[in-house]
């Protein structure tokens, strides 16, 4: 695995990101391979961006260290990334949720007691043909160039109902499924669909650790005709295009309020599919120190630039 931090590469036995034992030292990207993950800072030397696979890589990250997860993984199905170990293009819809309930078990692990899991999801289709369909028209190219069989039980045409498959596994796991936010997208994709509705919205999950956590509601309050309530569970976003990545991106419109409800200034905040680095923008916005973990190097270069760690 490698670890990308701002401005150099380093050995990290122990000694922060660019500072060996005597003096900082800059090292080619391609000759580091390293054995142990550790965090750094923007600022105070506690934000990374961690190259490899996510499951592996929590594995070694400690106990109890971040206040809020704030993530939205590969959809089954949805996109090719072609890398090794990818989630998301598992042949059977068990097997897609059997990897993200490993993956959140080490995030709950690495999460202090008090703290919450916000997790974006979206669904697909079976389809007349008896198999799954979750087309991708913004990117064809990565589309899935196979289709596993329909799940067990499904017929044809039957939303699969990926995110509620997966929120229930959770809570079997041991999460306290606390909320189910509906991410209502305003300028979502037309579909060519006559029998049903056109899909506009998607689900971000709030999990916590703990019976009692950690949930900032004044930092997310509305204001309604002058006054301040409570958010509700319905958001009202745009998808955001990052011309970048050609790739779907995670709205910084949506993180901002997961990681001002799940974290104080100066928290740490974790998100294992870190993409095109949404979160540790809005994280580095916000005051707030984060750690990305992210399997495609491609990606993480991307999201070096668009932090502002690498011209």
């Amino acid at each position: 695995m490698h670890i990308l931090c701002p401005g150099t590469w380093s050995s990290l036995n122990g000694r922060p990101c660019g500072s060996t034992s005597g003096q900082d030292e800059k090292v080619s990207e391609s000759a580091v391979t390293y054995q142990q993950p550790r965090i750094f800072d923007l600022r105070d030397e506690r934000s990374a961006i961690i190259v490899g696979n996510a499951a592996q890589i929590l594995k070694t990250l400690p106990d109890a260290r971040f206040r809020c997860c704030v993530t939205s993984p590969p959809y089954w199905g949805l996109r090719d990334y072609e890398i090794p170990d990818q989630i998301g293009a598992e042949e059977e819809l068990t097997d897609y949720v059997r990897s993200l309930v490993a993956v959140f078990s080490e995030v709950r692990r690495t999460l202090a007691d008090e703290g919450t899991l916000w997790l974006n999801i979206g669904d697909s289709f079976t389809s007349g043909n008896r198999k799954w369909r979750a087309p991708d028209r913004k990117n064809p190219a990565r589309a899935m160039t196979y289709r596993p069989p329909t799940p067990d039980g499904l017929k044809p045409k039957d939303l699969v109902g990926v995110p509620w498959r997966l929120a229930f596994a959770l809570q079997e796991d041991g999460w306290y499924l606390r909320s189910d936010i509906i991410w209502h997208k305003p300028n979502c994709q037309p579909e060519s669909v006559k029998d049903r509705p056109t899909r506009s919205h998607e689900y971000v999950f709030l999990l916590s650790k703990s019976e009692k956590y950690y949930y900032n509601f004044e930092a997310v309050q509305e204001e309604i005709h002058g006054k301040r309530r409570n958010r509700r569970s319905v958001w009202s976003i745009n998808t955001e295009p990052f011309s970048e990545a050609h790739f779907a991106t995670f709205p910084r419109s949506l993180v901002e309020p997961c990681i001002l409800a799940g974290s104080a200034p100066r928290d740490e905040v974790l998100d294992p599919f870190f993409g095109s680095g949404t979160v540790g923008e809005v994280c580095t916005h916000l005051d707030r120190a984060f750690t990305g973990i992210e399997l495609n190097p491609e990606y993480a270069d991307i999201a070096q630039r668009r932090l502002g760690w690498k011209v």
